[in-house]
């Protein structure tokens, strides 16, 4: 693929990578992940396997579940091998990552009682356990500052949404979580946008969401006797339970991948990613 095939968000990043002063084989790197990515340029459809998918419109790309990955790595964020999607406008002001979990039918009985303060406590307490593997990897730490908003839970849509702010390398991060239940399993929809421009970009993001489905015979509503169910709620949707218990249960794993997440994702536009990652990896680079 040639650098005239590449999107413009693509060109964007790839003029921001391969600046002068920045290590030679980290630009080569980045050149050579992002002639790989094959864009589905909007207006389009976004198949995240055979889950989901979520229409495109013009003006947006998507990269299916095998290109997720690469642009993941790229951005210094643990792979969980469950990604499925990647949504931005053209400018990669902002992004949405979508990955499905298969935990089978997570029963909403537990949607008039979430706990906003012991839900922020365990993912606080789990926080050290996550930075400790950001350490072993090289990368800043995170804080966790609070909520941006308080879990809510949809029973119409079946959507749980909430957001958290935290800070990482002295930069503000806001990750809006969407957690959309389905018949199998929950696809997490993490929107990665700079604080300022959440209120402004929210909007835009729930609008693109509402033209996302599940497969016929996936869907919530399609549930039946007989049907694998989640072993947790809809609380451990957003923190994973506490450490113990999610080591307990085989979930550390995950939990640190969502807590790690906040922290990889510290700018929400993919040049500042990309220039912050470029900017101050010259021995990871040799």
């Amino acid at each position: 693929m040639s650098l005239r095939a590449l999107t413009a968000a693509s060109l964007m990043l790839f003029a921001v990578v391969t600046s002068a002063q920045q290590p030679q084989a980290a630009k080569d790197e980045a050149t050579k992940v992002l002639q790989s990515i094959r864009w589905v340029n909007g207006p389009g459809k976004g198949e995240m396997k055979d889950i989901a998918a979520i229409d495109v419109p013009a003006g947006y790309i998507f990269a299916k579940a095998e290109d997720v990955a690469k642009l993941m790595e790229l951005m210094e964020n643990p792979v969980s091998g469950q990604e499925v999607g990647f949504l931005a406008p053209e400018d990669m002001s902002w992004f949405m990552v979508f990955e499905f979990d298969e935990v089978g039918y997570v029963k909403d009985d537990e949607r008039d009682k979430l706990d906003a303060d012991a839900i922020l406590k365990n993912i606080k307490d789990g926080t050290e356990a996550a930075n400790e593997e950001r350490k072993k990897r090289g990368w800043d730490s995170l804080n966790i500052v609070g909520w941006e908003q308080q879990p809510k839970y949809d029973p119409s849509s079946n959507n749980l949404t909430w957001a958290i702010r935290g800070e990482s390398g002295g930069s503000q991060i806001v990750n809006f979580n969407t957690r959309i239940l389905g018949r199998e399993g929950v696809m997490e929809v993490a929107l990665v946008v700079d604080p300022p421009q959440l209120a402004g970009v929210l909007p835009t993001s729930q609008k693109l969401l509402g033209d996302y489905a599940f497969v016929p015979g996936k869907r919530y509503a399609e549930f039946k006797q007989g049907d694998k169910l989640a072993a947790y709620g809809l609380a451990a949707l957003i923190t994973g339970g506490t450490v113990a218990a999610a080591a307990k249960s085989g979930l550390l794993a995950k939990l640190l991948k969502v807590l790690a997440k906040f922290g990889i994702f510290i700018a929400a536009g993919a040049a500042a990613l990309f220039k912050k990652l470029f900017g101050k990896k010259d021995e990871n680079a040799a």
